[in-house]
């Protein structure tokens, strides 16, 4: 019986020093799962042709990468980032987002779009331990959210002013009409309540007269349809299209160089995509604040629960003077009185506030 009980009570020794390794094993791992910072940057369309996704996908890695080499260069517990794209679907991005939200393989999503506060904010209660970085979007008050957006007042202003003197120029494609346009891919918040509206205001700003159409791709990637709008635009006489259209712009930029037409262009500097026939370029530094946005959440100091708005006075829009291209393009004349614009917007003098 003695050595059946030593057999035995060394057998129980054994099992508990193995569970016991086997927990603290578990634990560990469960430890560094929970340290480790995975990000999700999602993309609620694709990023291959549109400036807005390029720039928030290369300052989030460029964040990362630069935290990684100076707090983890020798690899472990590095953060990890990942590029979710949601195609251009809007149905499908609110099912996506709250899958990403519930895989429990990340500790934080950065996206950037207006229609984004809205499917991200019942999300915030399900999933208490997700927090939300959203760029080009407004909401406040929710401590699981970070937002910032741009003055897109400021920018469309700009886009429509200089269109508006371009086509009451004596340049070689400007007509008599005073007619521009702008050629959205949808319909949406922001295009309806600001963009297309501070377009006509920026254009009527610099000259009265100007008359603004406005028409509708139906998606983010028919360039077909988008070159089809432009010539019908232009046999109606418009001399300069503005298109927000993702992939479908590259029909309009294809209309306005076979018929002879003027382009504004938004969001990133457009002058090389069709020389000679750009007029202007109105940018938002979208790679600048992904980056300084991801940089202040790995750094803990990102403060979530407030909504931040930045524009032309903060440096987070541009509108381009110093392009060879549009210097040859564009007759001083024009540019000096675009430029003055443009200066009283800078320091102060015109205010153009965001609409809520």
């Amino acid at each position: 019986m003695k050595q059946f009980d030593i057999k035995h009570f060394l057998t129980v020794i054994c099992a508990c020093a193995a569970l016991l390794v086997c927990t603290l094993s578990i634990t560990a791992c469960k430890t560094e799962k929970a340290t480790a910072e995975s990000i999700a940057v999602f993309v609620p369309g694709v990023v291959s042709g549109s400036p807005v996704y390029e720039m928030l996908v290369s300052g989030a890695e460029k964040a990362v990468a630069d935290f990684n080499a100076k707090n983890h260069a020798d690899g472990k517990n590095a953060v990890k980032c990942t590029i979710i794209e949601a195609g251009t679907n809007q149905s499908e991005w609110s099912g996506k987002l709250t899958a990403l939200a519930s895989s429990g393989e990340y500790t934080m999503i950065l996206s950037s779009n207006p229609s984004l506060p809205d499917l991200v904010a019942p999300l915030t209660t399900q999933f208490p331990n997700v927090k939300f970085v959203l760029m080009d979007a407004f909401l406040e008050g929710n401590t699981s959210v970070a937002t910032v957006r741009y003055n897109q007042r400021e920018q469309a202003f700009m886009a429509g002013y200089a269109a508006s003197l371009v086509s009451a120029s004596k340049m070689e494609y400007a007509n008599a009409a005073h007619k521009i346009a702008l050629v959205a891919a949808q319909e949406y918040p922001v295009m309806n309540n600001i963009i297309l509206p501070s377009y006509i205001e920026g254009a009527k700003a610099a000259v009265p007269d100007t008359e603004v159409e406005f028409v509708v791709v139906g998606n983010w990637y028919d360039a077909s349809k988008g070159m089809e709008l432009s010539e019908a635009l232009y046999n109606a006489g418009t001399d300069v299209i503005l298109p927000i259209a993702g992939g479908a712009a590259q029909g309009v930029i294809s209309a306005a160089e076979k018929f002879g037409f003027y382009i504004a262009w938004f969001d990133d500097n457009g002058f090389a995509k069709a020389p000679g026939y750009v007029i202007s370029s109105t940018t938002m530094a979208q790679d600048k604040m992904s980056y300084e946005m991801m940089t202040k959440y790995l750094d803990k100091s990102l403060k979530f629960g407030t909504a931040e708005t930045v524009g032309i006075k903060e440096g987070y829009i541009s509108f381009i003077e110093d392009d060879p291209l549009y210097i040859s393009s564009v007759p001083d004349e024009v540019r000096a009185v675009t430029s003055k614009e443009y200066a009283l917007i800078k320091n102060g003098e015109l205010l153009l506030p965001s609409p809520q």
